[in-house]
């Protein structure tokens, strides 16, 4: 038996003996990418189709207005909230504004602790080279100058134009 079998089996009796839920075993961070990739898909795909209505200033940037159905996503900080609470790391939606994809809702944090929202994915980057394919990305990446195990996947509309990126983290130990 693997070891985190084993721990997750022991994890689980010690759970089931002491009247405790059981405790997350991470699997690893590949693993956790995908489960909290598609975890943010989903959730967002129960929202509604992605859509670009008109642009608007977010923290002092003028950029497009990415809605999932009616909900606009913009500052709108409630989906990728709920995975971070769900899966841990960090999770972020981007829209496209020309050749750049601006965070629009994001719980990844800048240096002095705010949210790192209206900050630009980085233009030289692996991640920003696979989308504009029109590729997924997942790999390790730096964030604001930090490492992170990453995913990236193209947010398309109906007509498969992208509109933005769906982005999932976890930060390197």
């Amino acid at each position: 038996m693997k070891k985190s079998a084993v721990a997750f089996a022991l994890v689980g009796l010690t759970a089931m003996f002491s009247g405790a839920a059981p405790t997350r075993v991470l699997a690893g961070p590949a693993e956790d990418v995908q489960s909290a990739m598609q975890l943010l898909k989903s959730k967002a795909a129960a929202i509604g189709a992605p859509s670009i209505k008109g642009e608007e200033e977010l923290a002092g940037k003028k950029v497009p207005v990415l809605y999932f159905g009616s909900t606009k996503m913009n500052g709108n900080f409630a989906l990728v909230d709920e995975v971070q609470k769900e899966k841990g790391g960090t999770a972020t939606i981007f829209v496209k504004d020309r050749d750049e994809f601006i965070r629009v809702a994001t719980n990844v944090k800048k240096e002095d602790g705010s949210r790192a929202i209206a900050t630009m994915l980085d233009p030289k980057g692996k991640a920003i080279a696979a989308i504009r394919k029109g590729e997924n990305f997942f790999g390790d990446v730096d964030i604001l100058g930090k490492p992170y195990t990453t995913g990236y996947e193209p947010i398309r509309d109906a007509r498969s134009e992208i509109l933005g990126i769906y982005y999932v983290g976890y930060p390197k130990q």
